[in-house]
């Protein structure tokens, strides 16, 4: 027996434990004692507490959820014991008693293992190990005895303890392990009370080595330490672990990170050696200079850590096809906040739940999904993540990928971003099937959701059949891969996160995904701080952000950080605050024409360069920068500090484009490829792709160009960096890759071009736009500032076509971006357009000028009553990018004139519900709503589920001409407390008058929870910690919550009941409440009597809704004395509840005193022709009454007939 005295849990007042309990654990003291349920054969038989042999040799304990069942094991041991494939029937316990011929369960479980013995050995009753049954089973068969032998209990000591607990209510007993009886209550001897036993594991004896079981993928011989899920990694071994081997407090963690806790992982002490190298190099790789950054920017030292909230959908309708971007519930901004994660806790579980294992990461472009991705692998690199052993970032760009080639094992050690070269790929790869728990798989570079919605569809039976059965065959598909991996026919127990952008319909996704992430913008503090990492000098740094300060719509833009970064680069050349643009398109062009720059300054140097530098020297060096990277020059980044610039070449020119000669011929060539790039841009916008696919035969030029420029990027699946020759065994060959670049530096002239039209490097040569931003302002330069586009295409492609029909599929970002940059390049100021196009100056400003009345005409042409908020919103946008223009070509005052016209017809009501608000966007309307007020129109803003932030909140309910606003309540009450701290009283007496919520339609639970809040405001005169300023504003209350007349509650059935016990508190607060509706809110007769409670201070009440609740007789008579109470009462519906003829008796007595009653509607109840009988004789008595509606199957048809004869009020519908 184990030592009680070490368990700290067990009270020594209990009782001393007998040393031998064998002679209280047979079957007759059982029985005695009124436990004769429990079966010894089952109980004992369990491996967990009999099998000394494999407790000996087992590497780890099972868990719980592995446990098999009693009959399953005992059919795996008859199986052992014969070579006949028959079931063997079960043979009664009794027949097995009697039976001589028939051997004991426990001599039949070790019948395969050692040969049976004939000599009977005499042992002490309580024995130690399995020896003493083998004995005494063989003694009985020797012997031949027909009566049931006494039963004798064989304790294992290292198995097995005995816990005691007190019998008391305070105590609950919880079995955590898969057995039959776990818990035993036994009278002992010698002890006041019968205490309780526990059966529970020990701690684990030292395990001896055994043979590893065979991985179901290949058959081939998995690690030990892995083959069973490592102790401490899962909940479900936290109820086997003693209590000492508890993880440490996250208190006591000491980390690397500056995120606390840490997830607690033990190490894998018996990893081969050859794995344990890899995982070490695979993280040196993954933490190189170069691996970490984006563009040049050192991710580990420019890294701003931003937080990700948790979403949610609306889970309405049956198979409903959810569309993400339509279905995703918005929150209010203070919600959002309560709701963030840092990104070190994206796999934990919440409120202790286990950790999520399929993670959907959502952001639109820019929002820094990539990089965030990339912060996880580099703080893997820093053992920040331990429950990982590897993780794999694949990327969306791969699926253009259609040979046949690929195996799992290359597309993890291989094709995946940031592979480290691999020594023996075989051992990692029989690693990573042996512990799929441990391994991280990340999905990245998806552009919509779409490309998950087909991967996740039926694939053909016969290619998966083979790729589960053989994975590491090189006849597959990455398409195929990917598909096998996300539907977890492949590394089955991995962890998935998924990057994409939240639009489209996502129905298979979300069935399968276990948490739902949204990456968050950059606040104020974190566009600071991005612009102190992004500017080494603190002075450059301050300067840029004073002058960032005074530019609003640019410091706005900076809650992207993809346009954060942009507007860096502008600020970096930036001379004066006045230099500025004003608009994105503004923005995206003054980026374009710094990059074109860069690359003709870096040009000019090169012609010099090449004079100095022989015909055999150019030659090395263009073949050792061809190894290098192909077909692209290499640079950084070029930095201006304090007007200085520093420019900085990694190799050369690999294929010569960069050497130009000065004049305009270059000039021109430069326009010509910026063409041929504008078209490809516009193409891919249509196709919504960022990829540049190989059927468009981008040529060698073209591509170099776009490289050089930073304008397009180039993927590689395969690693960069090769296994040499004593890594591989000597065995390696050449990377085809590598080969394919020696072809090309050998075609390479004396100016770097090369001799063909169209060079495809390799088969993983893939092309795609850096920077999706910069991809729709060049396909808005193809639309707007093209001859080859028509005014009727030019037409054709502008937002709000009238009688469109509904898309299928939901319009990308990017073409709403490049609508918004087609308009904003028609107004914008031609004296900096000329490198744009090709034309002479008159043809293109021709062309300008058509283009732009036809923009006009149309913009001016909407019916701005019929536009949808999202259009309403767009067409602000477009407004002002038209608006804002600098210099005298800017085509004079067009944009001005388009921002009136749409103030002047915009609907008075303007609704903003349910289209996400970004703080760009807040600007936008800002804009046209500030020029309507200079012409005298007033406003209603509607601005709940729109996700505003509350400064935003404030800038619009500060304007002049807004007459109410409604928004989030919890944000409103945040925003009057921040004015009352700001002492801004003016500000928050327009605030609190100017806010409404009639009528509020609860579709969250945080709806109810907000206007709790409130009714509390309203009821106590005060803001919550308020100083004195808000009690002379709020002395009368809030008039919202005094002007709310109709409240309605749709959560359904399911989230209904987590909020009534809050909506019973407000409702008496509400005294001028005119309609109610609790529909399918299943408050019960538990709920009808709160609810009468509530309803004496509802003087005011004219509508009670209350269908489908399960208000039974009981209920009804709950709610009598109330319903009599209320005087305006006109309307009550309780259709479909569970009213009987009791209950129709009890509404028959009410009737007469309810003198403002008009309708009447009990349909669908449990009344018979008895209650409807009842109710039409009441009804005689009721004057005022109009309808009374009472059919359902249990009336008869005759009996509501002659009732309608009878009183024509009597409705059947």
């Amino acid at each position: 027996m184990q030592d009680l005295d070490q368990d700290p849990y067990i009270s020594s007042n209990w009782g001393d434990l007998p040393e031998d309990l064998s002679e209280f654990l047979n079957d007759d003291f059982l029985v005695n004692f009124g436990v004769s349920y429990l079966d010894t054969d089952v109980l004992f038989d369990d491996p967990l507490l009999t099998c000394e042999d494999e407790l000996s040799t087992c590497t780890a304990l099972p868990t719980a959820s592995e446990l098999p069942d009693q009959e399953s094991q005992r059919e795996a041991q008859r199986d052992k014991t014969t070579n006949n494939r028959r079931k063997r029937p079960r043979v009664p316990r009794a027949q097995r008693c009697t039976d001589e011929n028939t051997p004991s369960r426990s001599k039949r479980q070790r019948a395969a293992a050692r040969p049976r013995t004939k000599v009977a050995q005499t042992q002490s009753p309580v024995t130690q190990g399995a020896d003493t049954e083998e004995s005494e089973a063989s003694s009985a068969e020797t012997t031949g005895l027909s009566a049931t032998p006494p039963r004798v209990v064989h304790v294992h000591p290292s198995s097995i303890q005995f816990i005691t607990i007190p019998d008391t209510s305070a105590y609950q007993v919880v079995g955590t392990l898969r057995l039959s009886h776990p818990v035993l209550r036994l009278p002992i001897p010698n002890t006041a009370a019968a205490p309780t036993y526990i059966l529970v594991p020990a701690a684990s004896p030292p395990f001896k080595q055994q043979e590893p079981p065979l991985s179901p993928m290949n058959g081939a011989v998995a690690p030990v330490q892995m083959s069973s899920p490592p102790l401490g990694s899962l909940s479900d071994t936290k109820a086997m672990s003693p209590h000492w081997a508890l993880p440490l407090s996250p208190n006591n963690e000491m980390s690397t990170c500056k995120e606390s806790p840490l997830p607690q992982s033990p190490t894998a002490l018996d990893i081969p050696q050859v794995v344990k190298d890899y995982i070490q190099k695979a993280k040196a790789h993954v933490s190189q200079p170069g691996q970490d950054t984006e563009s040049g920017l050192g991710l580990s030292s420019r890294y701003v850590d931003v937080q990700v909230s948790r979403r949610e959908i609306l889970r309405s309708g049956k198979n409903a096809n959810k569309v993400l971007d339509k279905d995703l519930v918005i929150t209010g901004d203070t919600d959002r906040q309560k709701s963030c994660l840092g990104h070190m806790q994206i796999f934990e579980g919440l409120n202790g739940d286990k950790p999520k294992c399929y993670i959907l990461l959502l952001g639109n472009a820019g929002m820094g999904k990539t990089t965030l991705v990339r912060k996880l692998c580099l703080d893997w690199s820093m053992n920040c993540l331990p429950q990982f052993d590897f993780v794999f970032v694949l990327d969306g760009k791969a699926l253009s990928l259609s040979a046949a080639t690929h195996s799992l094992q290359t597309l993890l050690l291989d094709s995946s971003s940031f592979a480290a070269p691999c020594a023996d790929p075989e051992a990692v790869y029989a690693q990573i099937l042996a512990a799929p728990k441990r391994v991280l798989v990340v999905f990245d570079g998806f552009d919509e959701l779409r490309d998950f919605e087909i991967l996740l569809q039926t694939q053909e039976k016969d290619s998966m059949t083979s790729l589960q059965k053989d994975s590491k065959a090189r006849a597959y598909t990455v398409r195929q891969l990917y598909s096998a991996v996300l539907q977890r026919l492949l590394l089955p127990g991995c962890t998935l996160l998924l990057a994409t952008r939240p639009r489209g319909a996502a129905s298979q996704l979300l069935r399968r995904t276990d948490s739902l992430l949204e990456v968050c913008g950059f606040t104020p503090t974190n566009v600071e701080t991005y612009i102190s990492r992004y500017f080494t000098d603190p002075d450059v740094g301050a300067a840029a952000l004073n002058c960032l300060k005074n530019c609003s719509y640019l410091r706005l833009l900076c809650w992207n950080p993809g346009l954060c970064r942009l507007v860096c680069l502008v600020l970096e050349r930036c001379k004066s605050f006045e230099d500025l643009p004003r608009t994105l398109t503004g923005l995206c062009h003054r980026v374009l024409r710094l990059k074109l720059e860069k690359d003709e300054s870096q040009s000019e140097v090169q012609p010099e360069e090449e004079e100095q530098i022989s015909g055999s020297s150019l030659e090395k060096r263009r073949q050792k920068n061809t190894r290098t990277k192909p077909g692209a020059l290499v640079r950084t980044r070029t930095r201006s500090t304090k007007g200085s610039k520093k420019q900085e070449e990694d190799g050369g020119d690999v294929d010569g484009v960069g050497i130009k000669s000065v004049g305009g011929e270059v000039d021109k060539a430069d326009r010509e490829m910026l063409s041929q790039l504008s078209c490809l841009a516009w193409k891919g916008v249509k196709a919504n792709s960022s990829i540049l696919p190989t059927e468009w035969a981008v040529s060698a030029e073209l591509e170099a160009f776009g490289r050089r420029t930073g304008l397009i990027s180039s993927y590689h699946p395969r690693p960069r960096e090769v296994a040499s020759s004593d890594e591989t065994g000597g065995g390696g060959r050449p990377d085809r890759e590598e080969m394919a670049r020696r072809k090309i530096g050998e075609k390479r002239g004396k100016k770097g071009r090369t001799s063909t039209e169209h060079v495809d490097v390799s088969d993983d040569h893939i092309l795609s736009w850096a920077n999706p931003f910069l991809q729709s302002y060049l396909a808005a330069v193809h639309l707007s500032l093209s001859r080859s586009v028509t005014d009727r295409a030019f037409l054709q492609t502008l937002p709000f076509q009238s009688g469109q029909k509904e898309r299928r599929r939901p319009q990308r970002e990017e073409l709403e971006l490049t609508q918004r940059f087609a308009v904003g390049l028609l107004f914008h100021d031609r004296t900096e357009l000329p490198r744009l196009h090709s034309y002479t100056e008159a043809s293109f400003g021709d062309m300008v000028v058509a283009k732009q009345a036809l923009a006009t005409r149309h913009l001016e042409g909407l019916s701005h009553g019929d536009l949808s908020p999202a259009q309403v919103l767009e067409a602000c946008h477009h407004v002002y990018e038209a608006s804002f223009t600098r210099g005298a070509g800017s085509g004079g005052g067009g944009g001005e004139r388009l921002v009136a016209h749409l103030a002047a017809n915009l609907p008075e009501a303007l609704t903003f519900r349910g289209v996400p608000l970004k703080p760009s966007d807040v600007f936008a309307v800002q804009n046209v709503l500030e020029k309507g007020g200079a012409e005298g129109r007033r406003f209603s803003l509607d601005l709940e589920d729109s996700g505003i932030q509350i400064s935003g909140l404030e800038a619009l309910v500060g304007l002049n001409n807004i007459h109410t606003y409604r928004a989030c309540i919890a944000d409103v009450i945040a925003l009057w407390e921040q004015l009352e701290q700001n002492g801004q009283e003016v500000l928050l007496r327009e605030a609190v008058s100017k806010f409404k919520i009639h009528p509020l339609k609860a579709t969250q639970a945080c709806h109810i929870e907000h206007l709790a809040k409130l009714v509390n405001i309203h009821t106590h005169r005060r803001l919550p910690d308020s100083s004195s300023q808000s009690e002379s504003i709020l002395a009368e209350g809030v008039p919202a919550v005094k002007e709310l007349h109709k409240l309605q509650l749709e959560l359904g059935p399911e989230k209904s009941p987590q909020v009534l016990l809050k909506l019973w508190e407000l409702l008496p607060g509400l005294h001028n409440l005119q309609h109610l509706d609790l529909e399918n809110s299943k408050i019960g007769d538990k709920g009808a009597e709160q609810l009468a409670d509530a309803l004496s201070s509802l003087g005011s009440l004219e509508i009670l809704n209350l269908p489908q609740n399960c208000i039974g007789d009981q209920g009804v008579k709950k709610l009598e004395t109330a319903l009599r109470n209320l005087p305006k009462l006109h309307c009550l519906s309780l259709y479909s509840n569970e009213i009987s003829d009791e209950g129709a008796e009890i509404l028959a007595d009410v009737l007469p005193h309810m003198a403002s009653l008009t309708d009447l509607d009990v349909k669908y109840n449990k009344l018979t022709d008895v209650g409807a009988q009842i109710l039409g004789a009441s009804l005689r008595n009721c004057k005022k009454m109009k309808t009374l509606r009472m059919w359902n199957q249990c009336i008869p048809y005759g009996v509501l007939e002659r009732l309608q004869q009878q009183d024509s009020r009597i409705q059947w519908q």
